[in-house]
């Protein structure tokens, strides 16, 4: 499901549960949010998904916004190297202060 920055201006007392700001080969980032249950992917007014510079740019953008917990996520290449057997392996996440850490 997606969401744009105008959808969640317009929804009254929105509390996101959980940001993920997804890195993206760690030059790109692009933001899922946990809200009532269900993640919605950060998109334009296209239905593209909106992509970042910086976790900063994410955090300003959705600044204005009550956020109870922030986490960046990096998938790992590790069960990508050649020759080894493909195997699932869980992406690393990383915690971020905020107003409620």
């Amino acid at each position: 499901m997606r969401i744009t920055l105008n959808d969640l201006k317009r929804t009254s007392d929105v509390t996101i549960d959980l940001l993920e700001i997804i890195s993206i080969e760690g030059q790109q980032y692009m933001a899922r949010l946990l809200m009532d249950g269900e993640y919605r992917l950060l998109s334009d007014a296209e239905g593209k998904t909106r992509l970042f510079r910086s976790s900063w740019q994410i955090q300003d953008t959705l600044g204005a916004f009550r956020i109870s917990s922030t986490e960046v996520v990096h998938a790992s290449a590790y069960n990508e190297m050649v020759g080894m057997q493909p195997s699932s392996v869980e992406p690393m996440r990383i915690r971020v202060q905020g107003p409620n850490s």
